[in-house]
Formats: C-alpha cells, structure tokens, sequence
C-alpha cells in the first residue's frame, strides 16, 4: 500500500508541471528550454515562451541566449510578433521569413515556435 501511495504522488507530481507548459488566468506559457536543446542559432540556443490564449498566440518572448544583441535585436522586432494573433495551426503552417543578416538565429526561433506549438498542441488540457 505504502508503494501504490508514493507511485501515485510521483505520477500526480510528475503530471502537475513539467516546466515547459504551465497555464495561469487562461492563458497558457510554452517555455521551449527543454524542448530545443539541439536547436541553435549563430552561437547557441534561442529558448522562447509562447503566450497563448484561447488557441492564440497572445504573443512569443524571447528568453536569455547568447547571440550578438545587435542581431538578436532585429529578430525581437522584426520576426517575433509575426505570429501574433495567428491560431496556433495557421502558426504551424505560416511560412515566416528569416531576418536579413540574421539568418541561423532566426531558422533557431523558427524552430523553437514549431516546437513549442506542436508541445502545446499535444499537451494542452
């Protein structure tokens, strides 16, 4: 009995928040960190969180990386907010140029909102 108590608070532990989605006031938070690891840019990884509400994209926010600030600048301005407002399966098929000069970290991004949006598809409740 002890075992059948610990398996099940581990599986409802497990089951609760696994860090890469989370949902607050309906809106749900994908953080790619874990999801693309193999996924770099020009220097390294491009981890994003992707706000969604209501089967929208409310938003996408880059988080802390590595790649040249001057570059990774242009990406925020001009490539982030391409899919706001999209539903999340016009976002899965959208074709998103790459930023001009910024050509590796903007395939990571790209990548990264795949990723996180085909997470978000399987894993929403």
């Amino acid at each position: 009995m002890i075992t059948c108590l610990a398996l099940s608070f581990l599986w409802i532990g497990a089951k609760q928040d696994d860090g890469v989605i989370t949902k607050e006031n309906g809106v749900y938070v994908v953080n790619t960190t874990t999801l693309a690891t193999d996924v770099e840019g020009y220097i390294g990884n491009t981890p994003l969180k992707i706000y969604i509400q209501k089967n929208k994209i409310q938003k996408i926010e880059a988080l802390r990386n590595q790649e040249t600030p001057k570059y990774f600048a242009k990406i925020k301005k001009q490539l982030l907010g391409q899919w706001d407002g999209m539903t999340v399966k016009k976002a899965q098929k959208a074709q998103v140029d790459a930023v001009t000069g910024a050509t590796m970290s903007s395939e990571a991004v790209k990548e990264n909102v795949k990723r996180g949006l085909d997470y978000y598809q399987k894993h929403k409740k």
